[in-house]
């Protein structure tokens, strides 16, 4: 099953500039999905990182990278509306850089949950070449848990 970038905000609560995947291509709910992100030279990142020498930072493509498993949290019913939380990240590589024009194809796969705790894998992949992946620990949390705040 497809998602397009509608659904994807219905899921993730993340928005431009910080939203990071432009596609799902594939999603099976809490357990695994494959996500796209169009790399594109009209992105605010690139006016300083680096000028002369585009490069995709690292820490934004990790970013994609959990976003796309994010999606795979929060897509059954009884997980929308919580917000994913970095409980931290584990074995992280990056092979080779992401430049302008480059399509980042991200499979992630819910590895372990206990509660609201879980750890994800997610690789990189350009071109069919992994470029970068890592483990993320996560938690789920209501806007209540994080913040106080009540739903209306």
């Amino acid at each position: 099953m497809e998602l397009g970038i509608e659904e994807i905000m219905k899921i993730l609560p993340h928005r431009p500039p910080m939203l990071l995947v432009d596609k799902i291509l594939e999603i099976e709910p809490f357990k695994s999905a494959t996500g796209l992100k169009n790399v594109t030279m009209t992105e605010q990142v690139f006016l300083g990182h680096f000028p002369g020498h585009p490069i995709f930072p690292g820490v934004l493509q990790l970013e994609a990278m959990a976003q796309v498993g994010g999606v795979a949290m929060l897509y059954p019913e009884e997980h929308r509306g919580k917000t994913p939380l970095f409980g931290g990240m584990d074995n992280i590589k990056f092979k080779r850089p992401i430049v302008p024009g480059d399509t980042l194809i991200t499979k992630a796969e819910i590895v372990k949950v206990r509660g609201v705790f879980g750890v994800l894998h997610a690789d990189g992949y350009v071109d069919d070449k992994l470029v970068s992946s890592a483990d993320f620990k996560f938690a789920l949390k209501t806007d209540e848990e994080l913040f106080g705040l009540k739903k209306n």
